[in-house]
């Protein structure tokens, strides 16, 4: 399937496949450009298909209502990796302009690609992925090299914030951990004496023009990313070459369109590997709503709709905060978000779900200030006004 390559404007409809918080940014930022937005979710209380201007409630292999999409949209792209790739391609064979294509998708989709595929590269990047093993049946558990130990035993897919993973110390461990996973297929990756963890976010137009975000560092607490703090505070000079000329690198190698996220390890002795790739707009780059002149929303439905790409300067130091379902579970009404709201760093985004639940990603907090120690009191601040343990 072949299109022209001409912008698309508004008031054309764009589509996004998912509906959590990922598609409800999308929503806002492509009704700011004047676009109409379908939504296509199973849940019909979704937090993107709370706001858009069309909901199609349905399976995303349904193809009726992915031909409704089609007839209603000029462009699709999709909110999180974990879409059947199926769907994309039905999507683009209906003649839809459809970025990411499902080709790219899948190998962010099966850890196993993922992992050849940073391997291949490494040789130009420069960075290798984590030291691992693949997993496919019970021999492989007893073939493993030692030195793999203590690791980090991942499903090969649909894992995310730390779910479909356990850290194993031993062979026995493995064998149990696999177990508890359904036997399904995995990697075990090394343990790494990690320094930093820090991500980069890239955009690629359909013209091959790249853009990248300032990179952030993330502070994760039990698999979930707790805090993003841009600028990166402990990164060398030479790092951030490195890993932005990889990811620049990376994206264009996928023949990726759109907002792609990949996570580096700086490890205790500089050296840096590659973790893993989102291809979408990432947690850690919600920062960008109030601290970029675009925000990584803006820039997806910008090369959605094949629109230059924004300028991703960073405009303030800035912190961002996760807010779980925690938070909401310790207060017998609502949280008090007045108390956070006379801060006058702080930028509130709640995303609109319905049930609060323990772990579950309901709403972040920026702190924009003139230093990054600044907005880090302010964040610690509303960690105790809220209820949030700091490690």
């Amino acid at each position: 399937m072949t299109h022209s390559f001409q912008p698309i404007f508004p008031p054309a409809c764009l589509g996004i496949l998912g509906g959590g918080q990922l598609g409800r940014f999308f929503v806002q930022a492509a009704q700011d450009l004047g676009f109409t937005v379908c939504v296509l979710d199973p849940d019909s209380q979704s937090p993107a298909a709370q706001i858009s201007h069309h909901r199609i409630i349905a399976d995303y292999l349904d193809e009726k209502s992915l031909e409704k999409m089609a007839h209603l949209c000029s462009a699709v792209s999709t909110e999180f990796e974990n879409v059947p790739a199926l769907a994309l391609d039905f999507l683009h064979q209906q003649g839809v302009y459809v970025a990411p294509l499902s080709n790219a998708v899948s190998i962010a989709q099966d850890r196993f690609a993922e992992k050849a595929f940073l391997s291949k590269l490494a040789a130009k990047t420069g960075i290798e992925p984590v030291p691992y093993a693949m997993i496919t049946n019970e021999q492989d558990l007893s073939a493993l090299p030692m030195h793999l130990f203590p690791g980090i035993l991942k499903t090969a897919r649909l894992g995310y914030d730390g779910k479909g993973q356990f850290v194993v110390a031993s062979q026995a461990d493995l064998k149990n951990a696999w177990v508890s996973l359904g036997r399904v297929p995995c990697v075990l990756e090394k343990k790494m004496p990690l320094a930093l963890e820090v991500s980069a976010i890239v955009t690629r137009g359909f013209d091959d023009h790249v853009a990248i975000f300032p990179l952030a560092e993330n502070v994760h607490k039990a698999g979930i990313l707790h805090l993003s703090i841009v600028p990166a505070r402990s990164l060398s000079p030479e790092a951030m070459v490195q890993i932005e000329k990889a990811a620049k690198f990376i994206v264009r190698e996928l023949q990726y369109v759109g907002v792609l996220c990949i996570e580096f390890f700086i490890l205790t002795d500089g050296t840096v590997v590659a973790n893993e790739i989102a291809p979408r707009p990432h947690n850690s780059g919600h920062h960008s709503l109030d601290s970029c002149l675009t925000s990584q929303f803006e820039q997806q439905v910008r090369a959605l709709a094949r629109l230059p790409l924004g300028d991703t300067r960073l405009i303030s130091s800035v912190v961002m905060l996760n807010l779980l379902g925690e938070v909401w579970l310790r207060f017998e009404d609502s949280p008090p978000w007045d108390r956070i709201l006379e801060m006058p760093s702080a930028r509130l985004h709640l995303y609109g779900k319905h049930a609060a639940k323990v772990g579950r990603k309901m709403g972040h907090i920026n702190f924009l200030a003139d230093s990054m120690d600044l907005a880090m009191q302010d964040a610690q601040q509303a960690m105790q006004i809220l209820g949030i343990v700091a490690d």
